[in-house]
């Protein structure tokens, strides 16, 4: 089968219509101006890298002038702006996403095309921008480019970690960490704003003065702002990411002279600047250390800084101030918490508003609960911050204080509410007293904010019914839903190109900024035609991504199998033990019979474990083992194969989606706030294993049940089981294939080597397991035996394929932000394109 090349297909896409002569010219010379004067200069010869330099410089000049008269435009017209604060963005690549969401995607091709340069090996060439750890960070990079597609005035705010998410490498079997230096050959997409600087206070003491309370003593940390351009899809909007780096101050303290130890005073500003070196890897686990704190601390103070500067100068390169007074700051500002990260935003706002610019504290609280939202992410316990008193008294003293003055102001008013109700105040109150004392950040946020979501409609009932009910008991109006989304330009237009065709060939090309019309796809679902045109591009994908594997693992895989893929974050409540006991399961029953019938499967697991969390790296060397024993097993052939896929990102991400046949979301209900990678598989052509947990709950609305292979407890009844009592034995004495796999687990088959190995996996499912992975074992296996009788049906198959992608529209991040745009920042998404930059406006 020939495979159309990505640069052949990608010509057809986003651009649609004749390539200009006359631009495809002009792209040459500024791709040749950047190789001789840029970046080469004093060399004679260019590098690959010398190539893709100079490609993204000439693509950011198509950039530039937009987002300057981006810029330009908001400031004439002054309009609310929504400032989103997140200590991770999870951005990939920015390249090609670049250049289709400028429709210049066409003609550059053609240009590196003329010039004699594969424009797909100079793309390899970039780095993935890792400032996040999964879902959230991700989440955040679809929520900036939605919010630029529809035309609102948003800021990113965040950090310029020097270290992203680490590389993860397998080595005999098991994760190793290794630091991943994203900047190490710089950043083309960034801008340093140096003029912007801005001083963020640790420490110190809180003093008395006549004028009101006063934070001094203080160790200063500069932040210097790094720009990033966000452009819209089509639009010619181009809004901004920035990202704070932490600086130390020039004038380092002169005594260190007259001491001598000049050298070590030099040697010491490192420690100002660790603040931004390193994102911290861990994803739904909070882990308690100073750093950490100085890191949410410095990313809300310069953002807050920055948001009370621009409110006050408003005339486009004002440096003095318009505005004067503060009530009209909530209609000029709205701030999107994104989890409770960024929770230190409400003291700091309200210190700057009482402390510096003397807004009484009754109006300056008010103000700061109509700018604030937050948007909670995790009902996990362990995810939950909670810091101590006693460091944020150390680090914080002036916060810690304010924080304790918003805690007495509000049980005032449980207690006006709810009289000599002590408990109701204990479980309401912002300071934890038991043990040792902490400020529980998501009440803070709860208390501070005007709105409260949760990220998918299961989700957000699990909110109001457990960890936040006494405050939706007190503020029912205060909470709402907003179910997650991804965005279509990069994980459809982009990753997809043979789909997206095909989609637009039946329903025209409005679909990228309008998802929702692809429902009219649905009336081709049992048209063999189209079927086969889906599943051929499905084919397509398969072969690039197996050639992909086998490239990287020496693995050869059958295109022919289905592709089982669960790709995520390794934690025990994503699940991947069930889908290594299901495997086992297969395996087990190919060895008793290597003559019976059966539908090829290839399962991919991949995904980091946190470099603390023990028993994730233990599940990661289960599947390579396992792996290694059925990849081997010549009585197995190309029936069944288990591939774990090394160090998955973004950049991964784009070719696992396109090419996946089921996606597995097999999390236990009640723990999966939403999932995107759901999203993704589904609007890529892949069919749902899953429980009802998160989003899949509204993706089987969507689509109709009957289009998912649902299966396992519902909320309903793990509450149920756990009230009894789990007891895995039970399940475990009665199923003799669960059995066979757990006592392999235990006895060391898959690691003869090491027969102990594996013992702490097998304890942990037997008598540890608060995921309920046996609970759910038999209807899985069930589950999954009717997902093979299904592919056996290929009519049957490529139908569900088609309802399911035309049922995924409403998993656009451009819904998302429209609702959180008019339910939350109050403000009007608008799909109206500014003028070209050389156009007149």
């Amino acid at each position: 089968m020939s495979v159309q090349s990505d640069s052949e297909k990608r010509k057809q896409i986003s651009v649609r219509g004749i390539v200009g002569v006359e631009n495809v010219a002009e792209v040459k010379k500024a791709f040749n101006r950047h190789v001789h004067y840029t970046l080469v200069k004093d060399r004679n010869v260019a590098t690959p890298r010398d190539y893709y330099f100079a490609l993204a410089h000439t693509v950011r000049d198509h950039l530039v002038s937009r987002w300057i008269r981006t810029q330009q435009y908001y400031y004439e017209k002054d309009p609310k702006r929504v400032y989103y604060l997140s200590l991770e963005y999870y951005m990939g690549r920015s390249l090609q996403n670049t250049m289709i969401n400028l429709g210049i995607q066409g003609t550059i091709d053609e240009a590196l095309y003329q010039i004699g340069l594969d424009i797909e090996e100079l793309e390899e060439l970039e780095e993935d921008a890792g400032l996040g750890n999964g879902g959230l960070g991700r989440l955040a990079a679809c929520f900036l480019d939605s919010m630029a597609t529809l035309g609102l005035a948003a800021y990113g705010y965040g950090i310029r970690y020097e270290y992203g998410i680490f590389a993860q490498k397998i080595e005999n079997g098991e994760q190793q960490e290794e630091p991943d230096d994203w900047l190490r050959y710089g950043n083309p997409w960034e801008k340093a704003r140096p003029e912007f600087m801005i001083p963020v206070n640790f420490y110190g003491r809180v003093a008395d003065t006549p004028q009101g309370k006063k934070w001094v003593d203080t160790q200063v940390v500069f932040a210097m702002p790094y720009d990033n351009p966000i452009p819209g899809y089509n639009n010619n909007v181009v809004n901004t990411l920035r990202l704070w780096s932490a600086k130390s101050p020039v004038d380092f303290n002169l005594r260190f002279f007259n001491s001598g130890d000049y050298i070590q005073a030099v040697l010491d500003r490192n420690v100002a600047e660790n603040i931004s070196r390193v994102l911290y890897p861990n994803d739904n686990f909070f882990e308690g250390k100073e750093l950490r704190l100085r890191q949410e601390y410095f990313m809300c103070a310069a953002t807050l800084q920055d948001i009370i500067r621009r409110y006050k100068a408003s005339r486009f390169g004002s440096r003095e101030a318009v505005r004067t007074t503060f009530e009209s700051l909530p209609e000029k500002v709205a701030i999107q918490l994104n989890d409770t990260h960024p929770a230190l935003a409400i003291p700091e706002l309200l210190r700057i508003l009482i402390d510096i610019e003397k807004v009484p504290y009754d109006e300056a609280w008010k103000l700061v609960n109509k700018c604030c939202a937050y948007t909670n992410h995790t009902v996990l316990p362990e995810a939950l911050e909670r810091w101590p008193c006693s460091m944020l008294e150390n680090v914080l003293p002036r916060h810690m204080e304010l924080i304790y003055h918003i805690n007495f102001m509000h049980l005032k008013e449980v207690e006006k509410r709810w009289p000599g109700d002590m408990d109701r105040m204990r479980r309401m109150s912002l300071i934890e007293e038991e043990g040792e004392k902490r400020v529980n950040m998501a009440n803070l946020c709860v208390v501070g904010a005007h709105a409260v979501n949760g990220v998918a409609a299961i989700h957000s009932d699990i909110l109001k019914a457990t960890i936040f009910r006494d405050f939706y008991e007190m503020w029912p109006d205060k909470f709402q839903n907003k179910t997650n989304g991804i965005t279509p330009r990069r994980w459809l237009l982009l990753c997809n190109p043979g789909l997206s065709d095909l989609i637009s060939d039946k329903i025209g090309d409005e679909w990228t900024v309008h998802l929702d019309q692809l429902k009219g796809l649905k009336r081709w679902s049992k048209d063999a035609g189209f079927q086969r045109a889906v599943m051929k591009v499905k084919q397509e994908n398969k072969l690039k991504l197996a050639s992909l594997i086998e490239r990287d693992t020496g693995v050869k895989i059958n295109p022919a199998s289905m592709f089982d893929v669960q790709v995520k974050r390794i934690h025990e409540y994503k699940r991947q033990l069930l889908n290594i006991l299901h495997v086992i399961t297969i395996y087990n029953r190919i060895k008793r019979d290597p003559t019976a019938p059966i539908a090829p499967r290839t399962v991919m697991i991949g995904g980091k474990a946190a470099p603390g969390y023990f028993i994730a790296k233990q599940i990661i060397a289960l599947a390579c083992a396992v792996g290694n024993t059925v990849n081997n097993d010549p009585d197995v052939g190309d029936k069944l194969k288990l591939i774990f896929l090394e160090n998955y990102r973004v950049t991964l991400a784009e070719r696992i989606m396109p090419a996946a046949d089921l996606s597995e979301q097999i999390s236990t209900a009640g723990t999966e706030a939403s999932g995107t990678g759901n999203m993704k598989f589904m609007l890529n052509g892949a069919l749902t294993i899953g429980t009802m947990d998160g989003a899949n709950v509204e993706m089987a609305e969507e689509a109709g049940e009957q289009n998912l292979f649902i299966f396992g407890m519902r909320v309903d009844d793990v509450e149920a089981l756990q009230k009894r009592g789990y007891n895995a034995y039970e399940y475990y004495e009665r199923n003799p294939e669960l059995r066979q796999c757990i006592e392999q687990i235990r006895s060391g088959f898959f690691s003869p080597g090491e027969p102990g190995k594996f013992q702490h996996v097998a304890d942990v499912l037997l008598n540890h397991d608060r995921f309920l992975h046996l609970a759910d074992f038999d209807d899985y296996i069930k589950a999954q035996d009717k997902v093979s009788a299904v592919y056996q049906n290929p009519s049957k198959w490529a139908e569900m394929v088609i309802e399911n992608i035309a049922a995924s529209g409403k998993f656009s991040s451009d819904r998302t932000i429209a609702q959180y745009a008019r339910e939350i920042w109050g403000v009007e998404p608008t799909w109206e394109k500014l003028p070209a930059p050389h156009e007149v406006a």
